[in-house]
């Protein structure tokens, strides 16, 4: 999920839309009004909701995330690769709750764990069997030894960036610019910063990512542009001895999707360690999505930590941190206390013992690969045939629409990227029965292992209706 998103607009901060040259509504803001009363007209009960809500939740959601342009979507219920709201309209689900619903919706291994589990009991703050499964498959997946679990992506990374620096005695840490690592402060950093406050591209200023972070925090984070192993270096050269360690989406996302040069993640684990730092892999986006290892298997570079979180749990509220003997002993010995209530609950074991041994198969990877495929090659087509400057990423389960022909390879890159476009894909996807997150242009679809050729075949028609109404213009 993106963090600091505003309440009115879905837009990235510090980026304007663009208004017709006359400053007047102009073709895609006409798209975007039209679609949006189709939006509204459709969803009575939601905007109900929303008003009843208001009395005792505040802003009308359980999240900020949850309140978006026209209005936010209240759900029903879901069943496979579809979902269904208050109005009770049918959506192929390619949202995914921002990556979690890769096992798509009422999997059924996942509601055996579940059911059996309920039945056995909760909740007890000791551990049961199931996390010892759970530790041995990511071990074997990620090839980090020691796991512990936690119940957020927030909470992984907020252990690693502890673990970094009780393990190294220092306090700085490294973070690429439009990267989100959850809501604590050490990470609320340059989440997406506002032009105005970026700084030099080679050497971007820290900026709180909102309210309620102090400075001091601010101050021990280094901002470096992703892509940009020589500004790294420059950061470690510039505090010497003073750099607990770098966080990092491997594979960017909150950006679309940004897939790492070659060569760059060795590179950074290589300048790391030359300088007694270390690296972390946040792996909660990726983790599950990309591949049955993630970015770190795909890409063939262990870190010294890594972050899960989302997928792993099949809907279920869990996280895991993974790391090296010699790290997580520090963890063992109680030379950094990692702790939670809910750390290795019953229920999230049972559902993630079932989501890695029983779901996501190598059969179940390959079905997804070749929905991606089709998906993809769907899309170009369209692309060529409208002879548009857009370009298709992919990762695994997930992928965008760059709504541009150039790469892109960081945060200011994609800081290039009309958002307007982004949001009215995302209205045309809702209204032609395809539910996307709601924040257009930033995040990506998700492919369930339920997802089935009418679905993939659903998505695409209403790109090809969208690049029509776009190329009319």
């Amino acid at each position: 999920m993106t963090a600091t998103q505003p309440t009115s607009h879905p837009s990235t901060p510090g980026l304007t839309p663009a208004a017709g040259q006359d400053g007047g509504e102009d073709s895609i803001d006409r798209l975007i009004r039209e679609e949006s009363e189709r939006f509204l007209a459709r969803q009575p009960r939601s905007a109900e909701l929303i008003e009843r809500s208001r009395r005792h939740l505040a802003g009308g959601a359980t999240s900020n995330w949850q309140i978006a342009d026209p209005q936010a979507v209240w759900m029903s219920h879901g069943a496979g690769s579809r979902i269904f709201d208050v109005d009770g309209t049918e959506y192929s689900d390619f949202h995914g709750g921002y990556g979690v619903s890769l096992a798509g919706h009422a999997h059924p291994a996942i509601v055996r764990a579940v059911t059996e589990r309920v039945g056995r009991g909760t909740h007890f703050a000791q551990p049961t069997e199931d996390s010892i499964v759970v530790a041995e498959e990511l071990a074997r997946r990620w090839g980090l030894p020691q796991w512990r679990f936690g119940n957020s992506g927030t909470e992984s990374t907020m252990d690693a960036v502890h673990l970094m620096r009780v393990a190294t005695g220092r306090d700085r840490l490294l973070k690429v610019e439009g990267c989100y690592h959850g809501h604590h402060d050490s990470v609320q950093v340059s989440v997406a910063p506002e032009e105005g406050e970026m700084g030099p591209a080679d050497a971007p200023t820290s900026a709180p990512a909102g309210s309620g972070v102090p400075q001091a925090m601010v101050d021990l984070v280094t901002i470096v542009p992703f892509n940009d192993l020589a500004a790294v270096d420059r950061a470690l050269a510039a505090h010497p001895g003073s750099v607990a360690g770098m966080i990092l989406e491997p594979l960017m996302m909150n950006a679309g999707v940004i897939h790492p040069q070659p060569g760059y993640l060795a590179g950074l684990k290589e300048l790391l360690h030359a300088h007694g730092a270390l690296l972390t892999f946040d792996e909660v986006k990726t983790g599950l999505t990309v591949g049955p290892g993630g970015v770190t298997r795909a890409q063939g570079v262990t870190p010294d930590i890594v972050c899960i979180a989302k997928a792993i749990g099949g809907g279920v509220s869990t996280a895991a941190i993974g790391g090296t003997e010699e790290l997580m002993a520090l963890i063992a010995d109680g030379t950094y206390e990692q702790v939670g209530t809910f750390n290795g609950n019953p229920l999230a074991m049972a559902a993630t013992r079932a989501m890695l041994t029983e779901v996501m198969t190598d059969a179940a990877y390959a079905h997804i690969e070749r929905l991606a495929s089709a998906m993809r090659a769907g899309i170009e087509e369209i692309i060529e045939r409208h002879d548009l400057p857009w370009h298709v990423v992919t990762a695994g389960a997930k992928g965008c629409i760059a709504f541009r022909s150039e790469a892109i390879r960081n945060y200011r890159d994609f800081l290039d990227v009309d958002e307007r476009l982004g949001q009215a894909h995302w209205l045309v996807q809702h209204n032609g029965g395809v539910f996307l997150p709601p924040w257009g242009k930033i995040e990506q679809w998700l492919i369930s292992v339920q997802h089935n050729d009418e679905d993939v075949e659903r998505f695409v028609t209403n790109v090809d209706r969208l690049a029509r109404a776009v190329r009319a213009a």
